[in-house]
Formats: structure tokens, C-alpha cells, sequence
């Protein structure tokens, strides 16, 4: 069988006694350094390498979506709380393709995912009859001379579609978005912001990954000694093409390279705990986590005492993640909504059932009943009950 050198050089000669000279050598480097590679900022690439490929950005959207779509949401209407009300059946039941549920879950989804979500009223004989979602990354801001937006191009199926803001009796589109310092128009994902670390988090999983392909391909350079002084380039490619069919892969996993002829291994790789490269995962997941505001402890990742225990890290999930977003969204349907209908009225959430946040209920209902300059109407009022009905009323 001939020799991985013989098959190099394609003649079994023998070669010349290795001559240890440096001007001689040859060097052969299987690695480079490269700088370093960065996403795309754009909606689509960001998503597609983090909530289609992340497994930390995938929970956290999941967490912060399924937790907000499930606080139900009342109207407020003169001072009391309303169960009952047309906007809550519209919101309810949205359109034929989509529950409420359903229509909630995207819109808290694309904020964290895009930074932007957009809603568009069908509206019949003056009345809205349906509210659809519209995809962030389809959506264009169309400025009037005062640079505030006029109408939005929604592009799809190839065609553009111009939905106006001047329409009556509320605009075509309701644009929910996330504070952007240095954008008028668009808002700042949690995403953009966790950029960094979702490519520090990808390029560690990616290295595990070639870790079991190519576990046995050798890292580093090989040096050529031979009495010929260089290779050829037809002996550099031949070299290049053996080392990856017959070195790489998990099928040659263990396999043992031999080498003769002024061949010699200089190994330049750095082993993965050199590199810490498990920490700076851990670290970069811990990172994108604190971009969407989950508490690392939810999700499992290792190194993180911050909280107490779970249910403190629940809590501060629910009221300074999931509480304000809530709100916030119900605030703009409100405003919205309000003049289809006729009334002055505001879209409020409902936190009493929320378990996660009992324990801060608890504490409002003892300092309220022990609030003994307030009557019983006031503090039914402070906790958000309906008041009673009045003698004569």
C-alpha cells in the first residue's frame, strides 16, 4: 500500500534524508486567522439567525409572548372596570383566520423580534369589523411633508399595497413599536441589541458542532523538510485534497496520520478549555437574556445567582418584562380604537389572576384595608372593584 507520500508525489522514490535547514522548510497552514463575522441588522436576517436558530431568543420570545397573551384585558369606562364590551368581542375574535390569542401572540412576538408590529383595521360602513397583523419586515413608512407618517407600503406576492393613515373612522394601520433613540419611524428590537451575543452564542454552538465533524482533522501546519525545498503547486493541492478526504469527517475520526518524506506536524490549535469557550457561551446566553428582560434562571443557564430562588425570578419576569409591554399594547389599542366606537373608554389588563404577581395583590389589599381614612367605596375603587350600587339608585 502506498504511503500517505508516495500517493502525494504519485512515485514510491526514495526521498533524500530530511536536512534540518530553515530555508528549506515549507510551511503548509491548515488554519487562518479571519476577522470577525457579524449578522446582518436587517429583520429577516436577524430573525432568521436568532429566533429560527437560537435556542435562548427562541425562549425568551416564547416566554415573553405566551406569558402577555394570556393577561386578559378589560375597558374602563367612566372611572369603572367593564368585563363586557364590543371592542373586547372584537378583540376577542379579530378576524376569521385568527383568535384574539392568536393575534395577541404575534404582535408581542414581532416587537421582540423586529421592534415593530402593525395592525390594519377593516373597516365597513364606518365601522371596524376586523384587525389583521401585518409582517414587520413587508412594512414600509410612507412621510408626509411634516415627516410624520401619511400611509405605509405593505409589499407582498410582489405587489405594494398603500394603506392610508387619513382614513375614517380610525387609521388603516395602528403602529406599535419599541423606543428607538436615533430612528423616527421604526423601533429597536431586543434582538438588535443582543446582536453581539447571538453571534458569540451561534459561533459556539457551531464550534461544538464541527468538534464531532471534524474531531480527528488535525489543527495546525504541517512542515516540509524535503531536499527539493518546496512543494509544487500540484503537490500542495494533492496535499490539501488528501488531508480533507482521508482526515476528515467523523467516519475518520481517530484515524492516524503518517507521515514521511521531510513531513512534520506542527500542532497551533488551542483546545477548547484553552479558549473558555463553554463560559463565554454561557456568558453570551446570559447577555441575550438580559436584552429581553428574562431573569437567566428561567431559562436554566448555568452561573447566575442573582435571584433567591425561581419564583422571586418569575416575579421580576412578570413586572418589569411582561406587566409594562402588556400595558403598553393595551394603551395604544385604546387610544386606537376609541373613536370607532363612539365613547371615551381605555383598554386596561387584567393582572388579578396572574399567580406570578399574588403575592404583590396580597400586599396591596392588607395596606388598603388598613387604610382606615378611606371608605369602603374608595378602596373598592383603588383595587380596581366595581363600586357598589348606591340606596335610591
Amino acid at each position: 500500500m502506498a504511503s500517505f507520500w508516495n500517493r502525494l508525489m504519485g512515485t514510491r522514490a526514495v526521498l533524500p534524508d530530511e536536512q534540518k535547514s530553515i530555508s528549506q522548510q515549507s510551511l503548509f497552514a491548515m488554519i487562518s486567522g479571519v476577522d470577525a463575522s457579524w449578522s446582518d441588522q436587517n429583520t429577516a436576517s436577524l430573525t432568521n439567525q436568532g429566533y429560527a436558530r437560537n435556542p435562548v431568543v427562541y425562549r425568551c420570545v416564547r416566554m415573553l409572548a405566551e406569558a402577555s397573551m394570556r393577561v386578559p384585558l378589560m375597558v374602563k369606562e367612566k372611572g369603572e372596570i367593564l368585563t363586557r364590551h364590543p371592542v373586547l368581542d372584537l378583540l376577542a375574535r379579530p378576524n376569521p383566520r385568527q383568535s384574539g390569542v392568536d393575534l395577541f401572540e404575534t404582535v408581542f412576538s414581532n416587537l421582540h423580534t423586529a421592534g415593530n408590529a402593525y395592525l390594519e383595521a377593516v373597516v365597513v360602513e364606518g365601522e371596524v369589523k376586523g384587525l389583521y397583523t401585518l409582517r414587520p419586515d413587508r412594512m414600509a413608512v410612507v412621510s408626509g411633508e411634516d415627516g410624520w407618517p401619511v400611509a405605509y407600503d405593505y409589499k407582498a406576492g410582489g405587489k405594494t399595497v398603500r394603506l392610508s393613515q387619513k382614513l375614517l373612522p380610525v387609521p388603516k394601520v395602528l403602529h406599535l413599536k419599541l423606543f428607538h433613540p436615533l430612528d423616527d419611524h421604526y423601533g429597536l428590537a431586543p434582538l438588535q441589541a443582543a446582536r453581539f451575543s447571538l453571534d458569540t452564542h451561534n459561533a459556539a454552538a457551531r464550534w461544538n458542532k464541527a468538534l464531532l465533524d471534524n474531531g480527528a482533522r488535525p489543527s495546525g501546519a504541517l512542515v516540509y523538510s524535503g531536499g527539493s525545498g518546496n512543494l509544487t503547486k500540484n503537490q500542495f493541492d494533492r496535499l490539501k485534497d488528501e488531508l480533507e478526504v482521508s482526515f476528515q469527517g467523523a467516519m475518520n475520526a481517530g484515524r492516524p496520520m503518517v507521515l514521511e518524506g521531510g513531513l512534520d506536524w506542527k500542532s497551533m490549535a488551542l483546545n477548547p478549555r484553552d479558549m473558555d469557550f463553554i463560559d463565554a457561551k454561557n456568558l453570551a446566553a446570559r447577555e441575550i437574556a438580559l436584552a429581553f428582560g428574562v431573569p437567566p434562571m428561567l431559562l436554566g443557564i448555568p452561573g447566575d445567582n442573582t435571584y433567591a430562588n425561581y419564583a422571586e425570578a418569575n416575579r421580576v419576569f412578570w413586572r418589569q418584562g411582561v406587566v409594562p409591554l402588556v400595558r403598553r399594547v393595551a394603551d395604544s389599542l385604546g387610544r386606537w380604537l376609541e373613536p370607532a366606537f363612539g365613547e371615551l373608554f381605555e383598554i386596561v389588563p387584567d393582572l388579578n389572576d396572574v399567580e406570578a404577581l399574588s403575592e404583590d395583590r396580597n400586599g396591596l389589599w392588607q395596606r388598603v384595608g388598613g387604610a382606615d381614612f378611606l371608605s369602603d367605596e374608595e378602596k373598592r375603587e383603588l383595587l380596581g372593584l366595581k363600586r357598589t350600587s348606591q340606596k335610591g339608585e
